[in-house]
């Protein structure tokens, strides 16, 4: 046995020294234990990485949101309608639109169906949307509801590492939360800014060709922006009012046809020539 005065000393000793974790007495709680504490680990370094991937398209957003806020306060709502709009509608295009619809007085119906045919390209986001990560019913819906132009981009061409439910919700949310509080100082900002300030919206514009750039530097078939462009053209010329739906229609099928078939996709495929990496050998070698 050991006596109170060895106990004493040895804790005099040793007080600087940290205490082991207690671990579960049978091997299934150790197992148990150690695979929550590495899962615990892995989540943190998930919500990193997905706080990284973000971070540049959700900076992004933050003119958009201030151009939202400002041109809210200045068609007469007051600043607390910009969070309301933010988190009901999270649409960019639509929630700039919905401030004429509104100031318009157009009938819900009428409100209902243009905002469809504004965000008709989310379907074609959600067959690609990597939301089957996701297993919580929950995180699932708020995805649907969360899916937007810049968190599809992110979680599209983010294929250095698997994507997981974690990081999936990271992006998510972090872009919701940029676009929400954005969109509040802008609008606190517009009660003190003059209206007459112009080109806050082409931000969105703007965005857009950043993400397409991004998107093409992971891919580089010209034939893909080429055809896209081509589309929209095409589109422009039979029905000006619906360019949108009929350039995307189009594009969709374009990509399942050259997805079905390779041999199609190799003759469309156009990709640039990269050259052969030059040797370099020593004086001794030559």
């Amino acid at each position: 046995m050991v006596s109170r005065e060895t106990s004493e000393n040895y804790d005099a000793e040793n007080e600087d020294t940290p205490p082991f974790l207690p671990l579960p007495g049978t091997p299934e709680q150790a197992i148990q234990f150690s695979q929550d504490e590495c899962a615990s680990f892995s989540a943190q370094q998930e919500i990193r990485y997905g706080l990284k991937e973000t971070w540049a398209v959700g900076v992004g957003l933050v003119p958009l949101g201030l151009a939202f806020g400002l041109l809210l306060s200045q068609t007469g709502f007051a600043w607390w309608w910009a969070p309301i709009f933010s988190i009901i509608i999270y649409a960019g295009s639509t929630e700039y639109l919905a401030l004429g619809l509104i100031t318009g007085g157009l009938g819900p119906i009428s409100a209902a169906l243009t905002g469809f045919m504004v965000n008709f390209r989310h379907l074609f986001y959600g067959l690609t949307f990597p939301r089957q990560v996701l297993k919580n019913p929950l995180a699932r819906g708020y995805s649907a509801y969360a899916l937007t132009d810049e968190s599809y981009a992110i979680a599209s061409v983010s294929y250095s590492r698997p994507m997981t439910a974690v990081r999936l919700m990271t992006i998510q949310i972090t872009c919701h939360t940029m676009w929400v509080l954005s969109g509040v100082a802008g609008a606190l900002i517009g009660q003190v800014i003059p209206p007459d300030i112009h080109g806050m919206d082409f931000a969105l514009t703007a965005l857009f060709v950043v993400l397409a750039w991004e998107a093409f530097q992971i891919n580089k078939d010209f034939s893909l922006p080429i055809c896209a462009i081509l589309f929209a053209l095409g589109a422009v010329i039979l029905a000006p009012a619906q360019m949108l739906m009929i350039a995307l229609s189009a594009y969709f099928l374009f990509l399942v046809m050259r997805f079905r078939s390779p041999k199609v996709d190799r003759r469309l495929s156009w990709r640039r020539a990269e050259k052969p990496e030059q040797c370099s050998y020593g004086e001794g070698e030559k």
